[in-house]
């Protein structure tokens, strides 16, 4: 059996801890590992098992090799979507690079399971069906009317583990959910699934022939770079953007179900977060330096500063470095829309955090002005950064702990605690940490321009360099 993990997706509800680049399945929310390191746990719990698929967003491929190393998992494969086209065409690209008549079990990285013995057994109930042909989906036994989750209505069967599939739905009011609830025929639609690779691939082109024809080429056509397989661009890009839910699972007549009661949640608002947190006395969760007076039934979570509440009731309080977000609780389902707004007036809030992470480590925008932005700078043990320069802005580097190897112009030099270095303007220059520790710096950057876009790279180890640059070609001067 081979887990498929699906690692896209925004996590836009989860703002401002999550972002664009850093979204909920790479974030630490229910213990001190991130919600894609749970998954891969999770199925490494499995018998029987292969190293995992990961297909992720090309953008987030140097994040999920990260927390991979961080598990000393780097036997997984890393596959790169070059767009964003839903599930489905995952799910063919999956079915399509797995060994044929594997199994294959496709989960998202951003759920939570408390109970990982009853997902065990589930899973196990599953692989026992699928060998005989059918595509098995996940149902989540209902614990409330929620109308944030599709229903799945099953029809009920003696002496088995498995069911057929009557029909899905989409998410309902909150009068239709309670129908559902009341009546027990309904599950909510997981979005993990079990199939034979063979089955699925067969599905597809009788429902999706040209989706799989597309995912063919992009694989056909594929890269490997580094770690990763890149697939082929505009072959992915030609395939639609569909779920596999709309693409097969409603069509097929394959469908069986398998209940799940396991304390399974998407963790898709801060009040799903709430709900399977631990809280304390007055049903608060709090995460980080909290002084909750009077407060009750809320989600406090601070990151560095010291967060204080007074007299509040089923709220969400969330700092971050660069935002903080007050919410009625109730409401948080809504919070894409405070996201659409800040992308309307392109706020850099929705992109990043104030800690970038990058391949070799991360920096912290610590300070910025007119001409000026402070920055401290983390590279890991034999980690270096791209030989690069810059047109409208000059560097001063203070190293505070570690050691620098720093390439300037022609000349390298290695730098130690309170050393320091300044890069003019124009001169080709690389910073590297040559030894055992992580290396500590601060960067003070002076000039016209501080945009992340000024940056010619000439070399790069993690293949981020310009095609057909060299610095010879960059400093001749301009005709005239």
């Amino acid at each position: 059996m081979v887990p498929v993990i699906l690692a896209g997706g925004s996590g836009s509800r989860l703002w401002p801890l999550s972002r664009k680049l850093r979204p909920k399945q790479f974030l630490k929310l229910t213990n001190q590992r991130s919600m894609l390191q749970n998954t891969l746990l999770r199925v490494k719990s499995l018998s029987d098992v292969s190293a995992p698929i990961i297909i992720c967003n090309e953008e987030h491929r140097f994040t999920v090799a990260d927390q991979l190393d961080e598990m000393n998992m780097a036997n997984c494969q890393i596959i790169l979507e070059p767009a964003a086209r839903d599930t489905a065409p995952a799910v063919a690209i999956a079915s399509l690079y797995a060994q044929k008549d594997s199994i294959l079990l496709l989960l998202a990285a951003d759920h939570e399971i408390l109970d990982e013995n009853k997902f065990n057994q589930a899973v196990m109930d599953a692989k026992k069906s699928v060998v005989d042909g059918n595509i098995l989906t996940f149902g989540i036994v209902p614990t409330s009317a929620h109308t944030g989750y599709g229903y799945i209505k099953l029809q009920q069967e003696s002496n088995t583990k498995t069911y057929k599939v009557e029909k899905f739905v989409e998410k309902p009011d909150s009068l239709t959910a309670q129908k559902y609830l009341d009546s027990g025929d309904y599950h909510w639609n997981s979005g993990m699934f079990m199939f034979k690779t063979n089955t699925m691939v067969n599905q597809l082109k009788l429902y999706q022939p040209s989706l799989l024809k597309s995912c063919e080429n992009a694989l056909l056509h594929s890269t490997v770079d580094l770690d990763f397989i890149r697939l082929h661009p505009s072959s992915f890009e030609s395939s639609p953007s569909i779920s596999i839910d709309y693409a097969i699972m409603e069509k097929s007549n394959l469908v069986r179900i398998v209940p799940l009661d396991a304390g399974w949640s998407d963790v898709g608002c801060w009040n799903s977060l709430w709900e399977i947190s631990k809280k304390d006395q007055d049903n608060n969760v709090c995460l980080g330096d909290i002084l909750a007076v009077n407060s009750t039934n809320s989600y406090i979570r601070a990151n560095k500063k010291l967060v204080a509440t007074l007299g509040i009731d089923n709220l969400v309080v969330i700092e971050t470095d660069d935002a903080i977000l007050v919410a009625d609780k109730s409401k948080v389902q809504n919070i894409k829309k405070i996201v659409s707004t800040l992308n309307e007036k392109q706020r850099c809030e929705i992109q990043d955090h104030r800690q970038v992470f990058r391949p070799w480590g991360y920096y912290d925008s610590i300070d910025s002005g007119a001409r000026f932005q402070v920055k401290r700078i983390v590279v890991k043990p034999g980690a270096k950064l791209s030989v690069q320069m810059h047109h409208h802005r000059a560097e001063h580097w203070i190293v505070v702990k570690g050691t620098a190897k720093v390439l300037c112009g022609n000349s390298t030099q290695l730098l130690s605690e309170n050393e320091s270095t300044y890069i003019p303007i124009g001169d080709i220059h690389s910073l590297e940490n040559p030894g055992k520790i992580n290396l500590e710096l601060i960067e003070v950057q002076s000039g016209s321009y501080l945009g992340e876009d000024d940056i010619v790279r000439f070399e790069d180890m993690y293949g981020r360099s310009e095609p057909n640059v060299s610095p010879s070609k960059v400093l001749e001067p301009e005709e005239g």
